[in-house]
């Protein structure tokens, strides 16, 4: 695989300087941090380990609800790192017919079956290093809905929204955010047509609600390659595009990567 361009990050130096690692952006609440200069480095990250390519490529990242502290350990030194909590936007719906709240217990199976599928993939942890040249915008339009909002309904919390959600006519061309290997192409009851990508590390894009899908299981994309058309398959109430960042089955905010 061709080897990357040095990325030009801040500095950040543990206990030792042989212990130095360099990341690009801040640790918070929902963040993906892509990092470098970790050469045979071995990193974990709250007690889980760190894959670390030999470039010293890595990520790291800290869920939408992770404590204000987290515990980075470079080569056995341990230092507490501090994690930037963030505001999320939380709505609350009354009067709904309970059919729209609780999905019967056909749609319920289809829905378990999808998920066991989707994280089978989501945990993919491959030695890929498309993550570090960073993403770019899978579709432009409207932006209709953000990562960590989070619906009430009739009184009871919904799953928090893990995804950048952008707004815009049926087929709409969708793009690859990252070069990388597509895990999954496949109907699902809320997502719709949907489709992931691995880009190593753990890193990984779903993009969701299709019309059309132009690629399967097992191709390789490049950044910026079409990947199939945005539309309203699912349960949506309009055409859009919904964008999500992973690293392993951990949701992140994928709009901080994103060029302004």
């Amino acid at each position: 695989m061709r080897r990357r361009a040095a990325l030009a990050l801040p500095a950040l130096l543990l206990a030792r300087p042989a212990a130095a690692v360099e990341w690009r952006g801040t640790p918070a609440q929902g963040t993906l941090l892509i990092g470098q200069g970790a050469q045979g480095a071995r990193i974990t990250l709250d007690g889980q380990p760190v894959r670390v390519s030999p470039e010293g490529f890595f990520v790291l990242g800290f869920g939408r609800d992770h404590g204000p502290q987290a515990v980075l350990s470079v080569n056995g030194v341990a230092r507490s790192i501090a994690v930037a909590r963030r505001e999320w936007d939380v709505q609350h719906i009354t009067g709904l017919p309970p059919a729209q709240v609780t999905p019967d217990a056909a749609a319920l199976e289809r829905i378990r079956l999808e998920r066991e599928r989707l994280n089978a993939v989501r945990g993919v942890d491959s030695s890929r290093v498309d993550f570090a040249g960073g993403l770019a915008w899978p579709a432009r339009g409207r932006i209709s809905g953000v990562f960590g909002s989070q619906r009430v309904l009739n009184g009871q919390p919904r799953q928090p929204h893990f995804g950048l959600d952008v707004a815009g006519p049926v087929g709409t061309p969708i793009l690859a955010a990252a070069a990388g290997k597509v895990t999954l192409a496949a109907d699902f009851h809320f997502f719709g047509k949907l489709i992931v990508l691995d880009h190593g590390h753990g890193v990984n894009t779903l993009y969701a609600h299709l019309s059309a899908m132009d690629v399967r299981e097992g191709d390789e994309v490049r950044q910026g390659g079409r990947l199939g058309a945005m539309g309203a398959t699912g349960r949506v109430t309009g055409p859009h595009l919904h964008f999500s960042l992973g690293w392993y089955r951990l949701w992140l905010d994928p709009q901080p990567l994103l060029a302004a």
